[in-house]
């Protein structure tokens, strides 16, 4: 992840809750691919082919392609940002798939802006579009491109900026209804450097086809701090979130309003802490001095409400720990994944989110959350939501510390690295696991030591997304998915 902007400066889809569905595999329409993919891939982890462009070397019989580069014209005359990061896919209404994806950029990049290296297209658009225009010498550089793909043909009808002026989005996730939550990893205040706005919000971004800003309008009920990523769960609308900290804690956000569009969060609602019923304060990192959680036990939960969430200080996270909640090592990748087959479909779906630095090696863990059938109500006390350490093999030839992930149509995730270094023998990778837990490689990157973030599924599960961040690439897998 990117250094903090203080640090740079001092060095110089319509949807009704209680719908039963795959969140993250349903487009605007609809369109579920579970059944025809349950069977998974054809093709999983083996021995990679070699690529002869020097860029991800991948399984037999799967091939890539670079559908936007750093630097490229958008349609909308700006230029395609640096440091693209997660994403979903989304589907357009056209028939072409939209995806919506994030940039994890700060106000002093100007080499990986939208606006060129001086700032010079920053004209060109509405001002009022722009979250923070830091006093008109310091904008802020991250937020949101659209990419219009046609998976059938592998062309890109167009990309442009869907959302401007946030700092260092980092992940968020799909809803239900068609838009993405993008998360600002940022606790600037108003009047710290140059800052007009404090940042560390959500804003909702439309998966629109033809360019567009979206207001750049935060949903400060889901809290102010370290945001990373969150799921939804499409049966009641309910969001959970992670905290990009050594000590953050896993957030859920009750909507007052019980509906499922666009700008329905804006309503409001309750966010609250997660917390392992019989371990306060629990510090589930499994580091040398923190209690123990064995892989497979299936802890129960409570939730506690969380009071002053849009505090200037940053504290959210410590005032949580202090009331009972559970700690994690950097949590970040989240996403929501439906019961496989075999649990049985009465089963509710799972949140499966990473904590980067758990585990007692420190190369990361996998969590899944089993909401309540009762979740978000009173009755959850008599059936609680349980918590389970799902992976942590402390080896980072197994997993070197786990980022983005997402889950795939029949179940198994796929989950991108953010911790190997060229001169480790595996590099950074792409993940795949297993229901029992059993990790494999998928890819590899081989062009050089950056991040692979972004991994996602187009609505017809028949590509797969993912970026090379500080490559500033986005790539189209397709292969034998179908069994």
């Amino acid at each position: 992840m990117s250094v903090s902007r203080r640090h740079f400066l001092q060095r110089g889809v319509a949807f009704s809750l209680g719908f039963g569905g795959l969140s993250a595999l349903m487009g605007r329409h609809g369109h579920s691919v579970a059944a025809a993919l349950a069977a998974g891939p054809a093709s999983h982890a083996g021995d990679l082919v070699r690529d002869a462009a020097g860029i991800l070397d991948l399984p037999k019989g799967f091939t890539y392609r670079v559908i936007s580069r750093q630097g490229e014209k958008m349609a909308d005359g700006l230029v395609v940002p640096g440091r693209p990061d997660a994403m979903a896919a989304f589907a357009g209404r056209s028939g072409a798939t939209v995806l919506v994806c994030n940039h994890e950029n700060e106000a002093l990049w100007l080499k990986d802006g939208p606006f060129g290296r001086d700032n010079a297209l920053l004209a060109t658009i509405d001002k009022a579009k722009m979250f923070d225009m830091g006093s008109d010498k310091f904008p802020s550089l991250g937020g949101t491109t659209n990419i219009v793909y046609d998976t059938k043909t592998g062309v890109v009808h167009r990309q442009f900026l869907s959302l401007a002026g946030t700092n260092r989005n980092c992940a968020g996730g799909p809803t239900p209804w068609g838009t993405w939550l993008t998360c600002e990893e940022d606790e600037v205040n108003k009047g710290d450097e140059g800052a007009e706005q404090t940042h560390g919000w959500v804003f909702e971004v439309p998966s629109h086809e033809t360019p567009f800003l979206a207001d750049p309008r935060p949903i400060k009920a889901m809290g102010r701090f370290k945001h990373e990523a969150v799921a939804v769960d499409p049966r009641t609308g309910i969001v959970y979130l992670t905290e990009d900290r050594s000590d953050g804690i896993i957030y859920r956000f009750i909507p007052a309003k019980k509906g499922g569009a666009y700008g329905d969060y804006f309503a409001g609602g309750k966010l609250q802490a997660l917390v392992i019923s019989d371990k306060k304060s629990c510090d589930t990192s499994n580091f040398d001095d923190a209690p123990t959680i064995e892989r497979g036990t299936r802890l129960a939960t409570q939730w506690i409400d969380l009071e002053d969430i849009e505090a200037p200080k940053d504290d959210l996270r410590l005032r949580g720990f202090a009331a009972g909640a559970a700690k994690f090592a950097r949590g970040e990748g989240m996403w929501w994944g439906e019961p496989i087959e075999q649990e049985g479909n009465s089963q509710p779906g799972r949140v499966y989110f990473a904590a980067t630095t758990g585990g007692r090696a420190k190369k990361g863990q996998i969590w899944r959350y089993i909401p309540s059938v009762h979740e978000g109500t009173k009755a959850e006390a008599d059936a609680p939501g349980m918590l389970e350490l799902f992976v942590e093999p402390n080896d980072g030839h197994v997993v070197e510390n786990a980022d983005n992930l997402t889950v795939a149509p029949w179940g198994d995730l796929f989950v991108c690295e953010d911790g190997a270094g060229m001169e480790d023998d595996h590099g950074n990778r792409l993940l795949q696991v297993r229901p029992d837990g059993r990790v494999t490689t998928f890819a590899r990157n081989v062009k050089s030591e950056s991040e692979l973030a972004g991994v996602c599924f187009s609505p017809d599960g028949k590509t797969m997304f993912v970026n090379i961040q500080a490559d500033g690439l986005t790539l189209a897998i397709d292969g034998p998915w179908r069994g």
